[in-house]
């Protein structure tokens, strides 16, 4: 499930579940949730169209947040960090991340470079736990 912007997996956890370890996965590496985007329900509501459960959770590591805005006061257009836990059609539950080494790319400002490595690491760990 790895692309140019992100990686994941399928995971063994109904939807509930999912939502509920990655978000308590997240907090054991220092991230809170600071958004949580229901996409479906939002399409149900505005398009009347219905799809498998979606969900975009906005992660965000304060400190980790503090040193990237202080080194690039704009980057805040390119945080939180997305969580991605949807169904797919056979109602299997996948997780995926938003890559922070491939969004920090195109800031292309050498004191971002280490965060995003260290946010990355912080992911993978929350993934290699669900």
């Amino acid at each position: 499930m790895d692309s140019a912007f992100g990686f994941g997996k399928q995971v063994d956890l109904d939807f509930d579940a999912a939502i509920d370890k990655v978000t308590a996965d997240l907090q054991t590496e220092g991230f809170g949730v600071l958004s949580d985007i229901d996409v479906a329900a939002k399409l149900k509501e505005k398009l009347d169209k219905d799809m498998p459960r979606y969900r975009i959770l906005g992660a965000c590591n304060p400190a980790l947040a503090n040193q990237a805005i202080e080194a690039v006061p704009d980057i805040g257009l390119l945080l939180p960090c997305n969580v991605l836990v949807r169904e797919d059609d056979a109602g299997a539950v996948n997780v995926s991340f938003m890559d922070p080494i491939s969004v920090m790319s195109l800031v292309g400002h050498p004191g971002v470079e280490p965060l995003a490595g260290e946010v990355r690491a912080r992911l993978e760990r929350v993934l290699e736990a669900l």
